[in-house]
């Protein structure tokens, strides 16, 4: 299942050399990471009912290509890793209308419950899964 997230960028979302400044980047991965667990049927507010929370341990970024007001990107997030306990999401960001690639990105999470202590997702087949089968 491919999900690509499509983002045009604000004229505030930008810094006086008039390019995306880099920490916006990280707030576009969160977007399309959300959305993506929508279109999987496992939306952020799903597994918070079923006590399990996803948070953020590390976010790898490269900057490859600048963007600008007005540009349109591409985002497609995929399981590069997936154990039930750590998961981490690998990120194909482009420019809509050239193609070029504009960061190599990664998020690295855990599964918790609702007292934030680590749990294992295996233990949840429903939503793990999916997970086990975004991997092949």
């Amino acid at each position: 299942m491919e999900y690509i997230f499509e983002r045009k960028i604000n004229y505030y979302e930008t810094d006086r050399m008039g390019v995306v400044h880099h920490s916006n980047y990280i707030r576009f991965l969160e977007e399309a990471r959300c959305g993506w667990l929508e279109y999987l049927g496992i939306p952020f507010s799903k597994l918070e009912e079923n006590g399990i929370t996803i948070p953020v341990l590390e976010v790898n970024c490269a900057y490859k290509h600048h963007i600008t007001f007005e540009d349109t990107i591409l985002i497609r997030p995929y399981i590069k890793e997936y154990n039930g306990v750590r998961m981490t999401v690998g990120y194909e960001v482009k420019e809509k209308k050239t193609g070029k690639e504009v960061i190599v990105a990664e998020t690295k999470h855990c599964f918790t419950n609702k007292e934030l202590r680590p749990i294992n997702l295996k233990k949840q087949k429903i939503f793990s899964e999916k997970f086990e089968d975004l991997l092949k």
